[in-house]
């Protein structure tokens, strides 16, 4: 009797272990905008976008605030510890959403590696996932008012040209999420970070790209 009650608890643990492992693993690099309230926070867009998608994904947030994807930009991305935890969570869809910071004066001054780190952090990123894996490139939102020295002019007529044709050299897909809030000012009170609402509007954007 003991046997099978032992054997009954190991094949329930296996089941568990195996839907767990069976989850669709998404990651979301990006900056405040990704990060939003809180990385942890419900109404940043990756969890809200959790909601969306359901209980095959598992969506985690690794925004962090204020980072750049130049390498040699104020506060790089490529430094900080959600790098080093979005290669270790070896996602099979990676969804990136930086340029925002890359567009201010003491970074753009860079732009020139702009296109070449971006394909850096894509390989980088590509070898610790599966090769089925998939990277989503995110258009950045608009910006309706230039503030913390943000540059909207340079994210639409320069850098988004260039995450165009990254994207074909990388094979990766994009996501606009320019379109679907250039109406809709209110939901971005400061001109550069979507409010709840906006953030929503972002992850089912996002969520119907991925499904």
């Amino acid at each position: 009797m003991k046997n099978l009650l032992f054997l009954s608890i190991l094949l329930l643990s296996i089941g568990i272990s195996a839907t767990a492992q069976s989850k669709i693993k998404v990651a979301c690099v990006g900056n405040s905008i990704t990060q939003g309230p809180g990385r942890d926070n419900p109404d940043s867009y990756p969890l809200q976008m959790q909601k969306i998608l359901g209980d095959k994904y598992d969506v985690k947030n690794f925004g962090v605030s204020g980072r750049t994807l130049l390498k040699k930009g104020d506060y790089p991305f490529w430094n900080e510890p959600q790098f080093e935890e979005t290669k270790s969570f070896a996602p099979d869809i990676l969804v990136i959403k930086l340029g925002t910071n890359d567009s201010k004066p003491q970074n753009w001054k860079f732009k020139a590696e702009f296109t070449a780190d971006f394909i850096e952090m894509i390989e980088t990123f590509k070898k610790s996932m599966p090769k089925t894996g998939k990277v989503y490139i995110c258009l950045p939102v608009p910006v309706f008012q230039g503030n913390f020295d943000i540059n909207g002019d340079v994210i639409l007529n320069e850098m988004r040209p260039m995450l165009l044709e990254i994207a074909k050299k990388t094979k990766s897909e994009i996501i606009d999420l320019y379109t679907p809030l250039l109406d809709k000012s209110p939901l971005l009170p400061d001109g550069i970070h979507p409010n709840k609402e906006g953030l929503g509007i972002m992850a089912a954007e996002v969520a119907k790209a991925i499904k």
